[in-house]
């Protein structure tokens, strides 16, 4: 499911997070989830009830956004406005940032700027759609859409590892849905490069959960089971340096590995344990050996980064390598880093040393510097990114106007103030 972050500018986390999903009595058509759409300088999105009122009628105002929606499910019909990460009903999602204005960030629109994002190769008609709603229907006093790579990059600044700030970098966002792999250079996003991989935080889910079905752990109850398989992901798993090593010591030394987890009926209230074994590790080795849970794809997540480095332009290649940063809940785990470091510098590596033996020996080539950043806002980098960029005293000076959009229109989305890149 996809999840809005919304917060204001200078803070270190959201104020909230909830699930991108509108309840309506009408119903509607409904999408499914995508990535986020976090908004976060001085804030989301929103509109005047009154506008509303009179555009559309009072009954209209008979909605829940968030976990109110799917508390509410029963008598409401549920829709996504998000499909695939791109706006799929508009007025599902103004209803959206209206509420998550007036009645989750409670501030007036009119006397805030807003900073939303976007996800790569979002079509400009979006953004003019996106400028359309804040500029009539809220008012608001400026608008500036990011792309959430570059927020990733920057937020990455607060590692110590990062010894220079620059928005140079291969992003790997990797929340519920999907996973991206975007190359970015001098805060220009190489959108000819971008990968997709199939897999992320839902697919890890739903094969802990397999796994446990068929090791017959029976004491979990039908109703809980997804909701068990994804605490154990995130509690238990982490990625281990070689699957074949791991499951030795799992055999040997079984005490010292396996965990139990205790969990309580939802409905009865009685408590129950599981059994916590090769999931540990099996969950997020997926990301690099994903055949072992579906013949559908078969390319790991370190070839897929090397090939996204290797397609785009040369003399950024080395900066793409040198600052690879994770973005998004499913980087989380632990030695995750680690392992895809180890892996992608052996390709770089393996390249390098085949060209050298095909030059006869005329060609020494300097090692490739390969380095990816973990850092401490990993899980929410892309709010962060915007927490920071919207703090900034500069940050009013790369916003549209209201009064710039009166003059221009729509179109003026299209220009990005900061890199000066025209979609």
């Amino acid at each position: 499911m996809t999840f809005t972050k919304m917060g204001f500018a200078g803070n270190n986390d959201p104020s909230f997070i909830q699930p991108t999903v509108i309840a309506t009595r009408d119903g509607g058509s409904a999408g499914s989830g995508a990535p986020s759409v976090p908004s976060k300088p001085s804030f989301l999105n929103s509109s005047a009830s009154s506008n509303l009122a009179s555009k559309r009628g009072i009954e209209d105002l008979d909605f829940y956004i968030g976990d109110e929606a799917v508390a509410n499910s029963k008598t409401y019909a549920l829709n996504y406005p998000i499909r695939h990460g791109q706006i799929d009903n508009w007025d599902h999602m103004e209803r959206y940032w209206e509420q998550s204005i007036f009645k989750y960030l409670r501030c007036e629109p009119e006397d805030h700027s807003f900073l939303l994002t976007e996800p790569p190769l979002n079509p400009p008609e979006n953004r003019e759609n996106t400028a359309e709603i804040m500029f009539e229907s809220f008012n608001v006093q400026g608008l500036y859409i990011a792309v959430q790579a570059v927020l990733a990059l920057a937020a990455s600044w607060t590692s110590s590892k990062v010894n220079e700030q620059t928005l140079t970098g291969t992003v790997i966002d990797s929340g519920d849905g999907v996973t991206h792999v975007i190359p970015v250079a001098e805060g220009y996003v190489i959108g000819s490069s971008i990968k997709s991989v199939p897999i992320a935080g839902r697919d890890l889910t739903s094969f802990v959960q397999n796994l446990l079905r068929e090791r017959g752990e029976n004491m979990i109850p039908a109703e809980d089971s997804l909701t068990v398989a994804q605490r154990i992901k995130e509690q238990y798993s982490y990625v281990c340096p070689d699957i074949v090593k791991e499951f030795k010591k799992y055999d040997q030394e079984g005490d010292k590995y396996f965990k139990k987890y205790e969990g309580v009926h939802s409905v009865t209230g009685k408590p129950y344990s599981v059994d916590v074994g090769f999931e540990r590790f099996l969950a997020p080795e997926i990301f690099f050996n994903p055949e072992i849970a579906s013949s559908d794809y078969l390319t790991p997540l370190p070839e897929v980064v090397d090939t996204v480095v290797q397609t785009s332009p040369i003399d950024v290649r080395r900066g793409l390598y040198k600052n690879i940063v994770l973005s998004g809940g499913s980087t989380m785990f632990e030695n995750f880093g680690k392992r895809l470091q180890r892996d992608i510098k052996r390709i770089a590596d393996t390249r390098i040393k085949r060209s050298e033996v095909l030059s006869g020996g005329k060609m020494h080539a300097t090692p490739m510097e390969v380095n990816v950043i973990s850092h401490k806002k990993q899980r929410y980098a892309v709010w962060f990114g915007g927490s920071l960029l919207a703090s900034t005293g500069d940050f009013h000076s790369y916003c549209h106007t209201k009064a710039e959009y009166d003059e221009v229109g729509p179109s003026i989305a299209r220009h990005n103030r900061v890199f000066g890149t025209v979609g």
